[in-house]
């Protein structure tokens, strides 16, 4: 008789475990769906270089180049593996540290709204240990908002206290003549409004360079005028090392360096945009001059190769960062 008990007792008790109340456990932490810091470091000679992203925008791909038919734009995308419906435009900003000057090459967009998808460079600049304070020389390529915007802080002060600015002569004589106005395509006569907006604060500090002037020991300016009237690029070198900030003379380079003859919705003279192009990547090409570019696919650096009628852009090697 015990051992009968003993036995129910023993087939009872996986019921009672099972009557037992389950415990819930704690869902395991979301996945940030946030990136990592974007900031990427290389050295030119003695100096240093990072990259630092400001985010992207997307536009359609219709009426984005003028020149061409849809098709064919579309074409030579998906050659690229990139979506043929939109495109997306990067934003990534230069600083080169000299050792006895930080400089900045143009602004990035500035304070934009918290869900926006571009102003991302103030946190990375955090993120690279770069200060706005530390930087002493902001070098303007040209004067489109993207460029322009970062000048200003959220509360519509010098974002950059401690710093000179450098523009392009021609830009700053087309962008301050209200005259040019109506000389100007209908989409770019906001820069009037918006330049004088952002430069005001810098008043006194702002130093006019032209074609071939040396910006500061090491950098020196290099005409790529079609993008905007005074579009320039810059040439970084220190010793035989040599780099090149191209700016804005292609944008999407899987595109645009492709095809050079491709006419933008966001050139002020694309005729003339083509042929600085065709003259800077001539250069950086056969010179193999790294170059680092506004809009190109993140960490926006590496090399323009000849190919055919136009460009190929090869990504530099990761492993020749610091």
């Amino acid at each position: 008789m015990q051992r009968r008990v003993i036995m129910a007792a023993g087939l009872a008790a996986p019921a009672l475990l099972s009557a037992r109340p389950v415990l819930a456990q704690a869902a395991p932490p979301a996945t940030p769906v946030t990136q990592a810091p974007g900031f990427y470091r290389f050295k030119v000679g003695s100096y240093t270089v990072t990259t630092v992203h400001d985010g992207f925008f997307r536009r359609p791909v219709a009426g984005f180049v003028q020149n061409a038919p849809l098709e064919e734009v579309q074409r030579v995308l998906a050659e690229s593996f990139l979506p043929t419906d939109q495109i997306a435009i990067p934003f990534t900003i230069t600083f080169v540290d000299t050792g006895r000057q930080l400089i900045v090459f143009d602004t990035g967009n500035g304070v934009t709204p918290a869900n926006a998808t571009n102003g991302k460079m103030i946190e990375n600049m955090r993120a690279a240990g770069l200060d706005h304070a530390r930087v002493n020389l902001v070098v303007m390529s040209h004067f489109h908002g993207d460029h322009v915007n970062g000048l200003l802080n959220a509360e519509g002060a010098a974002a950059f206290p401690n710093a000179e600015v450098v523009v392009p002569a021609a830009e700053w004589r087309w962008w301050n003549d209200a005259t040019n106005e109506s000389r100007s395509p209908e989409g770019q006569r906001p820069n009037f409004a918006n330049s004088a907006r952002r430069f005001a604060p810098y008043a006194g500090k702002i130093r006019q360079v032209e074609d071939g002037a040396e910006v500061a020991p090491g950098i020196r300016a290099v005409a790529a005028h079609g993008h905007t009237p005074g579009h320039t690029a810059y040439l970084i070198a220190d010793g035989n090392a040599q780099a090149m900030f191209v700016a804005d003379a292609t944008n999407r380079p899987e595109l645009l360096a492709r095809r050079p003859d491709f006419h933008i919705v966001f050139d002020f003279d694309p005729a003339m945009a083509e042929a600085s192009r065709r003259r800077l990547y001539d250069r950086v090409a056969t010179d193999r001059i790294r170059v680092t570019g506004y809009h190109f696919p993140f960490p926006a650096n590496g090399y323009l190769a000849k190919e055919g009628n136009g460009y190929r852009f090869v990504a530099a090697d990761w492993s020749t960062g610091l």
